[in-house]
């Protein structure tokens, strides 16, 4: 299946120059942000716990914030709606004073007098535990980006690789500068998403530069622009299948999946769109940018078709007693 049944070649490359202006202003103003505010640590990271509770009618949040607030382990809890103005979500940080204790109870009695809700979840994680996840989370996504600049440089030359790498980076920068923009908790779901994102995206990339490989060795172009630009066009119609595919998907689970999943449906949906823009207007043209050169290339490539010649040659020798 094909959108778009006639191939016209369009000019990607004189685009990506405006491209990677925005893409700059974007990480520049992600990185402010995420040293201005920084993540909001959800309790997968940061310890404590989280309790949803259900109400009958509209839940009294500022009745709630006073009943908490008469117990110093609930002081600092943040009250808020969960999607709905009957559904309620407790974050409560971590103290020293709730280890090894259950507090469910504790809530449950204090709430009492705030109407008639019941309890439909609690989570808790220890500081030591978040810890570790935040380890194991920076871990995560550090070797994913490596595995996949090695990946990349033994297929393709490092330039390409540099440049892949660099996109994915791109990405991730730009959707955590989303996630911390609409205030959504930074735990193993939004860094599920970042993997899943990193994934989708080096897919498409390479996509294109094996199409951009295959132009180079078929047609032996001069020009590197005309390159990019026949690649990416041949590979428009399945670049827009794609990720059409997985954005409605993914906006289906945002528009419907509730608040429970929106740590993951909202870093992807961005994701998608920004991993879809980047491997067709950022990575090619950052491989240009780095001196990808055409005529090394191929002076590259003849060396390398010579050699393996020379070695069949010199095989059939051996094999016929010759040498």
């Amino acid at each position: 299946m094909e959108i778009l049944k006639k191939v016209k070649v369009y000019d990607f490359v004189k685009y990506s120059f405006y491209g990677l202006i925005f893409s700059s202003i974007l990480i520049v103003a992600s990185l402010v942000l995420l040293g201005v505010k920084g993540f909001n640590l959800g309790i997968d990271f940061a310890g404590g716990s989280v309790v949803q509770l259900q109400y009958a009618q509209a839940a009294p949040l500022a009745q709630i914030r006073t009943l908490l607030a008469q117990d110093e382990r609930f002081k600092n809890s943040q009250v808020s709606e969960f999607g709905s103005k009957e559904e309620v979500l407790l974050k409560i940080p971590y103290t020293p004073l709730d280890v090894n204790e259950d507090i469910s109870e504790d809530i449950l009695t204090l709430l009492e007098s705030s109407g008639n809700f019941e309890l439909r979840r609690m989570d808790s994680v220890g500081p030591k535990v978040g810890d570790e996840l935040k380890q194991n989370g920076i871990i995560a996504l550090t070797l994913a980006l490596i595995a996949m600049m090695v990946y990349i440089s033994f297929r393709y030359e490092w330039r390409f690789s540099l440049a892949g790498v660099l996109a994915l980076i791109h990405d991730v920068i730009i959707v955590s500068g989303v996630v911390i923009l609409a205030g959504v908790d930074f735990n193993l779901d939004v860094l599920a998403a970042l993997l899943t994102i990193i994934g989708y995206s080096i897919n498409d990339t390479i996509i294109i530069f094996d199409r951009i490989r295959e132009q180079m060795m078929i047609k032996r172009q001069k020009d590197m622009a005309y390159v990019i630009n026949e690649a990416v066009s041949c590979t428009l119609s399945r670049t827009l299948l794609t990720s059409l595919t997985v954005f409605f998907v993914v906006l289906t689970l945002y528009l419907f999946g509730g608040e429970i999943i929106i740590g993951f449906s909202l870093p992807m949906l961005v994701g998608v769109i920004v991993a879809t823009y980047s491997s067709m207007f950022v990575a090619p043209r950052l491989a240009i940018l780095f001196g990808f050169n055409l005529d090394e290339y191929y002076k590259r490539e003849s060396n390398k078709l010579k050699r393996a010649e020379e070695k069949k040659r010199l095989r059939a020798m051996y094999e016929q007693g010759t040498i």
